[in-house]
C-alpha cells in the first residue's frame, strides 16, 4: 500500500515535539523581523489572532479549573494548607529574584560610562491601600469580574463556589460534574488553540523585532543582558536547586517539561495568556494532579513576580548607576524589602511592573524621570520577566504537588514529547 506525500508530511509534522515548532516560529520571526524591518508589521495580525484566541480561554479555564481543583480537594484545610505553602514559596523566590538582580547589576554594572539624556511626563504611581486591596478582593457582581477578565475577583468567586460545593455534599455532585466536563472542553479547545502556537509566536516575533533597530538596542544591550541573565540564573540556580533540594526531584525533567509555556510566555509576554499552556504543561508533562495545578497556577500568574522583582533589581542599580549615585546598603536592603511587598500589593494591577518600579525608585531617592531611559526597551525585557514569571508558577506547582503527595513521578520523569 502506497502512503501518500501528503499523509507523511502530516506525520512528520505530528511528530515535531511543540517546543520545537514554537522556537522555530520564533527564530524564523526574528530572521523575518531584521530582513524586513518596520514592514514585518505585515505579520502582527497572525499574532494578534494567537494572543485573542489564547486571552479567549483564560476567564473560562481559570474558573473552571478553580471550581474542579477545589471540590477534587474534598478539604478546606488542605485547601488553606496548599494556599499559605503556595504563597509563602511565591514570596522566599520574589525576595531571591530581586537580590539576583540587584547583584548581578553590581557586578556588571550597566549604568557606568553610559551618558544618556531624559524627558519624561512620569508621574508617582501608587500601589493601591491593603484596605483598597482587601475590598476590591470581593467582587459585588460575579458576571461583571468574569466579563471584565478580573483575575483575582474571579479566583475569590471561584474558591467560594467550590468550597460551598463541596460543603453541600450530594446536592452538589450535579454541578460538580457540570464544571469537570466543562473544564475537560476549555483543555481541548486550548489543544486546538496551541496548534496555531508556531504561526501566531511566529507573527508577535516578526512585528516586535522589526520595530527594534539596532540604533534602539545598542546603547542599553548591557542592560538588556544583564536582566536576561540574571532571569537565567534564577531559573538555573533558585527554581532547579528548590526542587532538588526540597523537592528531591530532577530539575531537568522539570525544564523539559517547561519548555512549551517558556516560548510562549517570552513571545507574549503575559503570565494569564501563559496560563492554559502551563495548566497543559504541569498535568501532562510534570504530573501534577489536577486539583492543585487548578488552584496553584491562576493564583502564581496573579501573584507571582519573580521576573518583575529581577527588573526592579537591574534597572534601581542600572539608573542609579547612570545618575552616579551611590546607594547605601540600606538602600539595597529596601530595595529588596519594597520590591518583595509590592509584589503583593500590585497583584492583578494593570501595569504592576510599572507601579512597583516606581515604588522602588521613590524610596531610595531616584527621579522617576529616569524610568524613560528604560522606556524603549521595556518590551524586550518583559518577555524575558514573564518567562520567569511562568517559570516560578510550573515550579511552585510541582513542590506543592509533590508536598501533597498529587505529583505523579512516572509522568514527570518520562521523556517528554510535547
Amino acid at each position: 500500500m502506497t502512503k501518500h506525500p501528503e499523509s507523511a508530511n502530516s506525520n512528520l509534522w505530528q511528530r515535531i515535539p511543540l517546543w520545537q515548532k514554537i522556537l522555530a516560529g520564533l527564530l524564523l520571526g526574528i530572521l523575518a523581523g531584521a530582513l524586513m524591518g518596520e514592514n514585518a508589521s505585515i505579520f502582527k495580525p497572525i499574532g494578534d489572532i494567537f494572543i485573542s484566541a489564547i486571552k479567549m480561554l483564560i476567564v473560562p479555564l481559570v474558573f473552571s479549573t478553580l471550581v474542579v481543583g477545589i471540590t477534587a480537594m474534598r478539604d478546606p484545610q488542605k485547601m488553606g494548607r496548599i494556599g499559605v505553602r503556595t504563597i509563602g514559596l511565591y514570596l522566599i523566590t520574589t525576595a531571591f529574584a530581586i537580590s539576583i538582580g540587584l547583584l548581578a547589576s553590581l557586578i556588571f554594572q550597566p549604568g557606568v560610562g553610559l551618558e544618556m539624556s531624559f524627558e519624561s511626563d512620569v508621574q508617582a504611581s501608587e500601589a493601591p491601600s491593603l484596605v483598597d486591596i482587601l475590598v476590591g478582593l470581593v467582587p459585588q457582581n460575579p458576571i461583571d469580574a468574569l466579563a471584565k477578565g478580573n483575575i483575582l475577583q474571579i479566583i475569590v468567586f471561584a474558591i467560594g463556589l467550590g468550597i460551598s460545593l463541596t460543603l453541600i455534599g450530594e446536592k452538589g455532585e450535579p454541578v460538580i460534574r457540570v464544571f469537570e466536563s466543562f473544564a475537560e472542553a476549555m483543555y481541548k479547545l486550548t489543544s486546538f488553540v496551541m496548534a496555531l502556537a508556531p504561526f501566531g509566536v511566529f507573527g508577535l516575533i516578526a512585528h516586535v523585532s522589526g520595530s527594534y533597530g539596532l540604533e534602539v538596542l545598542l546603547p542599553l544591550a548591557k542592560v538588556i543582558g544583564v536582566a536576561y541573565l540574571a532571569s537565567v540564573l534564577h531559573v538555573l540556580v533558585v527554581y532547579t536547586g528548590l526542587l532538588s533540594l526540597i523537592g528531591r526531584l530532577n530539575p531537568v525533567r522539570y525544564l523539559q517539561g517547561i519548555l512549551d509555556a517558556l516560548v510562549v510566555a517570552y513571545s507574549s509576554a503575559s503570565s494569564s495568556g501563559t496560563l492554559p499552556v502551563s495548566l497543559r504543561c504541569a498535568q501532562k508533562n510534570l504530573g501534577v494532579s489536577e486539583g492543585v495545578a487548578g488552584f496553584v497556577l491562576p493564583v502564581g500568574a496573579t501573584i507571582n513576580m519573580d521576573g518583575t522583582a529581577i527588573y526592579q533589581g537591574v534597572v534601581a542599580v542600572f539608573i542609579a548607576q547612570l545618575l552616579g549615585v551611590d546607594l547605601s546598603l540600606m538602600d539595597y536592603g529596601m530595595i529588596i524589602l519594597t520590591g518583595t511587598l509590592a509584589s503583593i500589593g500590585t497583584a492583578g494591577v494593570p501595569g504592576a511592573g510599572l507601579i512597583m518600579l516606581s515604588i522602588v525608585m521613590a524610596q531610595i531617592g531616584l527621579p522617576l524621570e529616569a524610568i524613560a531611559v528604560i522606556a524603549g526597551i521595556d518590551r524586550i525585557l518583559d518577555m524575558a520577566r514573564t518567562s520567569v514569571n511562568v517559570a516560578g508558577d510550573l515550579m511552585v506547582t510541582t513542590l506543592v504537588g509533590k508536598s501533597e503527595g498529587e505529583l505523579d513521578e512516572t509522568i514527570y520523569n518520562a521523556r517528554h514529547k510535547s
